[in-house]
């Protein structure tokens, strides 16, 4: 390559004004994924709106991984960035009509931003570099999912989303075999390392741009409707139910988390399955419990049936099982107020069966809350760090 580009050894990282620039293109979509989400509450919406998110996280996480290696000051690399960020755009612009009439748009620009940025950390790395190695493998992997991805964008729209489910399933099963790759065979992850506190705070960050759509929900539901005091009661009780996601996750997890994965050698290996797998269950959790905000913020007084009550009671449970896990990984233990909490709030669907959408989600929120406070009083903080 013309010149090094990656990031010096042992200099402090953080995230760069271009890294915060290119996701803002990530509030617009996961804002497109709850609204996706919310017009299409049935089963066949679920899926696919879980299919959605995965191929949006996919695409956000490759480029954290990428950012973490590469100096982005230097010109080569925000212009890689600032291409794969109007290829998001492009993506997250074909949401609402990714299996329909912009399912190319989508599937196109999702193949266009792996392929690109893969097959730069390729050309800007030297042979003897295991990002090198490591990346040549990503780029046969991206390549072998780009098949399946724009044969379905082409195909009837039956057959759309079997087909984008086995380029999905490529997708995330690449990293769980290492990569393997004819000639090359498997990528040997303790090779590499990345930045801790530089990783987990890109994580942080889009934990906070996750939580934004739950407030913008709240605000725009409610500026459309006549405000009476039942609906002044919902709209406090959703922004207390995300900022009781909020606490639970920047109270213990993000600092502690951190910690650990700075302290540990295989940074790599817990970079890939505490945070590239785990934490898209925290996000699903967010964004679904944004919906139920919607739901409720418009129909306070009514008792909610099917997915409306699934959403309300789903989304904390996703984000807390995706705590437990992470939790799991990180420590090889279970967290016994979140797993508790997470019990509790499931059985509250049977509270939900007959009470209106609004006691139900305030029933939630006073679970999270004795969540909260027994660990603030020591009872089964979510320790990280192997004592």
């Amino acid at each position: 390559m013309a010149r090094d580009l990656r990031r010096k050894p042992g200099e402090k990282q953080r995230a760069t004004n271009l890294e915060l620039f290119f996701d803002l293109v990530y509030v617009f979509a996961v804002t497109q994924l709850s609204h996706f989400l919310l017009t299409h509450l049935d089963a066949g919406g679920v899926l696919r709106t879980a299919l959605l998110l995965l191929v949006v996280w996919w695409a956000w996480i490759y480029t954290t991984w990428m950012a973490n290696w590469f100096d982005p000051d230097s010109t080569e690399v925000r212009l890689v960035l600032l291409g794969v960020m109007l290829a998001s755009l492009g993506m997250a612009i074909a949401i609402p009509e990714a299996f329909g009439d912009r399912a190319l748009l989508f599937a196109g620009s999702y193949v266009a931003l792996q392929t690109v940025r893969n097959a730069f950390v390729v050309w800007a790395t030297d042979r003897d570099d295991a990002a090198h190695e490591q990346y040549r493998r990503i780029l046969g992997w991206g390549l072998l999912a780009a098949i399946p991805w724009l044969a379905g964008a082409l195909a009837p729209n039956e057959w759309r989303i079997p087909i984008w489910i086995l380029a999905v399933a490529i997708d995330y099963l690449a990293p769980a075999f290492a990569y393997w790759t004819p000639r090359l065979g498997r990528a040997d992850m303790s090779t590499l390392n990345i930045d801790g506190g530089h990783f987990s705070e890109r994580f942080q960050l889009f934990i906070i741009i996750a939580l934004g759509e739950s407030i913008v929900v709240t605000g725009a539901t409610a500026s459309d409707l006549s405000l009476d005091p039942v609906i002044g009661v919902a709209i406090a009780v959703a922004f207390t139910g995300s900022a009781a996601l909020w606490w639970l996750y920047f109270d213990y997890v993000a600092a502690v988390s951190t910690r650990r994965l700075i302290d540990i050698d295989e940074t790599a290996r817990m970079g890939r399955d505490a945070y590239t797998y785990v934490h898209i269950l925290i996000i699903a959790g967010i964004i679904v419990a944004a919906v139920g905000d919607e739901i409720v913020i418009a129909h306070p007084r009514e008792v909610l049936h099917g997915l409306e009550l699934g959403v309300v009671i789903g989304g904390p449970v996703l984000y807390l099982l995706g705590h437990v896990a992470f939790r799991w990984i990180m420590a090889g233990s279970l967290t016994r107020t979140r797993s508790g909490g997470l019990v509790a709030i499931a059985l509250l669907t049977v509270l939900g069966l007959v009470a209106p959408g609004l006691v139900t989600q305030a029933a939630v929120n006073v679970a999270l809350i004795v969540v909260i406070v027994l660990e603030a009083r020591g009872f089964g903080a979510p320790r990280i760090v192997r004592e």
